[in-house]
């Protein structure tokens, strides 16, 4: 026969409860994360869902999630019936002209508040910041009336120009960055002869570009869906965004959700091809801007 079992010292079964406890935790907190995650993918899908329905199934009340059959060539009718590509093309120099303006003017100012000593340099930092306070609706009719007399009304000009003066957020995360970064580069530098832009072409955005990925990805997305600004400024359906064309699908009478969702289904794709690509850089560089103040 064999040996009676042993007996669970205390110690062995407070363990054994306290490790089924953190597992029945663990469980409970990847059910909620998949919960809430479902939640908020929920009219992403359904979008998507939409864009593939005929337009009389679109507005079925309840909705109908897995459509038969599905209309592929709701993409192609969203395509071709309005200017998309004309859209799509404007969104795209929108956001990469407007991409450079604040990468260069924000981590050229971040440069100066961070690396160089002048006087009032503190002072004026929060009057910088002191901007962010300032509601965009206070300085919209000025900026209207000074673009119109430019001429550059119905132009992205208006929406691409003043990104080449800074952002104050921007400033504010790039500075945070090169505050982390020692002061001993820039001495070695200027002994070797380098001039405090060679410093900061050289030395200072090479190793920034965790820091210049956040503000890119940043002003990418916000761009990319900035519908405020095209929607003042352009007016032709020849020369709106994306963002603003969208609107575009809907009609006097009635709306076609099916092709609106086509629609809207290509213009966020490349906010989400950015996301998956970019998001363990975006994480960083938020993380390391907060380092130092």
């Amino acid at each position: 026969m064999g040996a009676p079992a042993r007996p669970a010292v205390p110690w062995e079964r407070a363990r054994a409860t306290a490790s089924l406890a953190r597992r029945g935790r663990r469980v409970g907190l990847y059910l909620l994360l998949i919960g809430g995650g479902l939640i908020y993918t929920a009219p992403f899908l359904w979008m998507l869902s939409t864009s593939l329905k005929e337009p009389a199934m679109a507005i079925q009340i309840p909705p109908v999630w897995f459509p038969r059959p599905l209309v592929w060539g709701n993409y192609l009718r969203a395509w071709t019936i309005l200017p998309f590509f004309d859209f799509t093309k404007n969104s795209i120099v929108y956001v990469v002209a407007s991409l450079v303006g604040e990468l260069l003017s924000c981590s050229l100012a971040a440069y100066g508040f961070s690396r160089l000593a002048f006087h009032g340099r503190t002072f004026w930092f929060a009057v910088v910041l002191a901007t962010m306070m300032l509601p965009s609706q206070v300085t919209l009719i000025p900026q209207f009336i000074l673009f119109k007399n430019l001429g550059w009304l119905d132009t992205l000009l208006p929406l691409i120009v003043p990104t080449y003066f800074g952002n104050a957020f921007y400033i504010f995360l790039l500075r945070q960055f090169f505050l982390t970064l020692p002061t001993e580069l820039d001495d070695a530098a200027k002994i070797d002869g380098a001039s405090p832009l060679d410093v900061y072409w050289r030395i200072i955005l090479p190793l920034a570009k965790p820091a210049l990925a956040t503000v890119a990805i940043f002003s990418f997305v916000f761009r990319w869906n900035d519908f405020f600004g095209p929607l003042i400024y352009l007016s032709t359906p020849e020369q709106m965004t994306i963002a603003v064309g969208l609107q575009l699908f809907r009609g006097q009478w009635g709306t076609d959700f099916s092709l609106l969702m086509a629609a809207s289904t290509v213009a966020v794709l490349p906010i989400i091809v950015l996301f998956f690509f970019a998001q363990k850089t975006f994480v960083q560089g938020i993380a390391l801007t907060g380092v130092k103040g």
